[in-house]
């Protein structure tokens, strides 16, 4: 049986993650039946949301996610999974142990993810009220070996960024 793809859609809280993964999923669920979604926020309530966001819980949380990708992947299963994780040995132990692994880093300005804010996350760093959020008081590690880098900084649609990941990496 071939290996499911596990296209792990990574970048920074606000990047655009979910609304990515969201609508490449439904592209890929109109030709195949056996594929998945999954969302940072919504595995860390299935996992029992019993982790923080320090960064040795982050570590724990991208770890799980992994892990649970490459047990579907091995089943022949395709899944679209949009997770921070920017972690480098997350990113390298999927390389080495999820055959069909993609690597999507959605990369976004740090001052254009200050000002759409969403989760007001930014706002509370900033403000020194909240203390662990990546890009402002919490160190992350940038990909760098990522199988496609797309710049969302609002020049481009989601459609057209979806469009651009089903064409780089022929899905």
């Amino acid at each position: 049986m071939e290996p499911g793809k596990v296209l792990w859609i990574t970048g920074l809280s606000g990047a655009g993650k979910s609304s990515v993964a969201k609508l490449l999923y439904d592209k890929i669920r109109r030709t195949k039946s056996n594929v998945v979604l999954f969302d940072g926020d919504e595995l860390r309530i299935i996992f029992g949301n019993d982790l923080g966001y320090t960064e040795q819980d982050r570590r724990i949380s991208a770890m799980r996610n992994s892990r649970l990708c490459s047990f579907l992947s091995k089943q022949g299963i395709d899944v679209v999974c949009a997770t921070i994780s920017m972690y480098d040995d997350c990113r390298n132990w999927n390389r080495e142990n999820i055959d069909n692994y993609l690597e999507i880093y959605l990369k976004v300005p740090i001052n254009v993810l200050i000002e759409r804010d969403q989760k007001g996350l930014y706002t509370s760093a900033i403000d020194n009220i909240e203390s662990n959020v990546l890009g402002i008081n919490q160190k992350f590690e940038e990909p760098q070996n990522s199988d496609l880098v797309i710049v969302n900084d609002g020049q481009q649609s989601i459609e057209n960024i979806v469009e651009n990941i089903m064409n780089e990496l022929n899905i």
